[in-house]
């Protein structure tokens, strides 16, 4: 009987997140001539613009310097987005949680597998200039489906501790800008880890995106597959931020209904 029970739970749960899915992209959409396209778009136009500018004033010496940018950016933007998006979720839906009796934790996690639908349709981007380069793809991409596990999970985790912490310290959606900013910065999107000074390495190691971003390009540019250390230090770091994560949402979960 609880079987039945829970998996008619999740039968409604994940209509409900296909339902918002489908529409948060006719909202990001609405009234745009070329609609989805913007997904293939905007990441184009961004390398585009990172590559004339640090191409022109740092020089950096990369193999295929404009295929570096897009992949650290798309999958960084996959996190950022999906975070931030997580982090309004309850307090965007407070009106319905007040009124209908439905599972929260469905709001934030709606938002990361929005974003995760994004990223896809934007790897339309990634194979437009992997074929302008003459970039082959190999079996390693095979292994992208487990690095995207990754990235939702640890995203996942992010956005639920986000999403419980902003209903009650608003001041958290403003903080939180402020650290994507830096933390992007601190991330080798736009230029070679090599850069750095040796002291920056092990601090560079504490850093889940570098980790993430760098298994990204190891697989479609390098065509290879991490070893079995980084795969463990990134499932690491994904299940650990998702369990706390998720705690941080269900300890916050009853009082929502009081500050929303």
């Amino acid at each position: 009987m609880s079987n039945a029970i829970n998996k008619a739970t999740l039968k409604r749960n994940w209509f409900t997140i296909s339902s918002l899915v489908s529409k948060d992209f006719k909202l990001k959409y609405r009234r745009s001539a070329l609609g989805v396209v913007w997904s293939v778009l905007n990441p184009l136009l961004m390398m585009i613009v990172l590559s004339a500018v640090f191409s022109t004033f740092f020089r950096f010496d990369i193999p295929n310097y404009p295929l570096y940018i897009i992949l650290g950016n798309t999958l960084f933007a996959l996190m950022s987005e999906s975070t931030t998006g997580a982090m309004w979720s309850i307090l965007d839906s407070s009106s319905l949680i007040k009124k209908v009796r439905i599972e929260k934790l469905i709001f934030p996690i709606e938002k990361v597998l929005f974003q995760l639908v994004n990223f896809c349709i934007s790897l339309i981007a990634v194979a437009i200039v992997m074929v302008y380069f003459r970039v082959a793809p190999s079996l390693s991409l095979l292994m992208l489906p487990v690095l995207l596990l990754f990235v939702v999970l640890f995203s996942a985790g992010l956005g639920l501790a986000l999403s419980a912490l902003a209903v009650f310290f608003r001041d958290v959606c403003h903080l939180w800008s402020v650290v994507i900013t830096a933390w992007t910065y601190a991330t080798p999107l736009f230029y070679p880890v090599m850069v750095l000074p040796d002291w920056m390495m092990p601090v560079m190691e504490l850093n889940p995106m570098y980790h993430y971003v760098s298994y990204f390009r190891q697989l479609l540019l390098d065509g290879t597959v991490p070893g079995l250390q980084e795969n463990l230090i990134c499932l690491g770091m994904a299940v650990v931020t998702f369990a706390v994560g998720l705690l941080i949402f269900k300890k916050s979960e009853k009082k929502f209904i009081l500050y929303v």
